[in-house]
């Protein structure tokens, strides 16, 4: 009984090598002819950030106008500072800017101290500053704009900013040049690699590029220099635009 359980594991140690053998045989090698055709695709690539630049004519402009009073009471200087706006605001009308155009950007009221050798001494009167933004959409009127506010009894204008109203066009152009200056970044490094350049796998658009005013773009200018209808150039702005771009490499 003993040397009839003896045989039947022999024959079980002989069917499962059997079997495992017929499973090796079945499994392909990794070194097979898959490994061996000479075909290699690579992991890597060719990343480039290229960079284009498109130029443009502003056709509109920003500007804040102000009105700075001082009196010797609250109600003086508000007064005034009010009567003077009012003026101003005529102007900008009269010069046809629309009242959506216009937008308050600052408004402030203090007191002004008088001060001695031991501190103050007490308080002069009170200053009251207004500060209204201004989009002028026609650029040809910039000068004359500020030539009427301060005839108005404007005394501060700050920050004259031109811009383009619609910088789509601007900003496809730049984006075009990007990639053309990437494909050449990318092509040349292939060339020094020698390389075959592959196809793109990744772009990705580096957003939040300034726009920048090329000549004279903007400026503060006190009562007496923008009176009289200032000579305002307005330049040309460019727009950039960064592309990151990854190609593969061929094999």
């Amino acid at each position: 009984m003993s040397k009839h359980k003896n045989l039947i594991a022999v024959l079980l140690i002989v069917v499962l090598s059997l079997a495992l053998a017929a499973c090796n045989a079945a499994t392909p090698s990794a070194a097979g002819p898959a490994a061996q055709s000479g075909s290699t695709v690579s992991a890597g690539g060719i990343t480039v950030v290229g960079q284009g630049t498109a130029y443009g004519q502003p056709d509109q402009a920003t500007v804040v106008v102000g009105v700075d009073t001082f009196a010797e009471t609250v109600g003086e200087a508000t007064a005034q500072n009010q009567t003077t706006l009012d003026n101003v605001m005529a102007a900008l009308a009269a010069a046809g800017i629309a009242n959506e155009d216009i937008q308050t950007t600052n408004y402030s009221l203090y007191a002004e101290q008088v001060y001695g050798d031991n501190g103050p001494e007490g308080i002069a009167g009170y200053r009251v500053s207004n500060q209204v933004n201004v989009k002028i959409r026609d650029i040809s009127l910039v000068g004359d704009v500020l030539g009427a506010v301060t005839e108005a009894g404007a005394n501060a204008i700050y920050g004259v900013n031109f811009s383009v109203a619609d910088p789509a066009a601007l900003e496809a152009e730049a984006r075009a040049l990007a990639m053309q200056d990437a494909a050449e970044r990318a092509a040349s490094l292939a060339e020094l690699g020698n390389v075959t350049l592959g196809n793109v796998t990744v772009i990705s658009e580096v957003v939040g590029q300034p726009v920048t005013p090329l000549g004279m773009g903007g400026g503060n200018y006190a009562m007496e220099q923008a009176a009289s209808a200032p000579g305002i150039s307005p330049g040309q702005l460019s727009y950039q635009v960064q592309v990151q771009v990854t190609y593969g490499i061929g094999g």
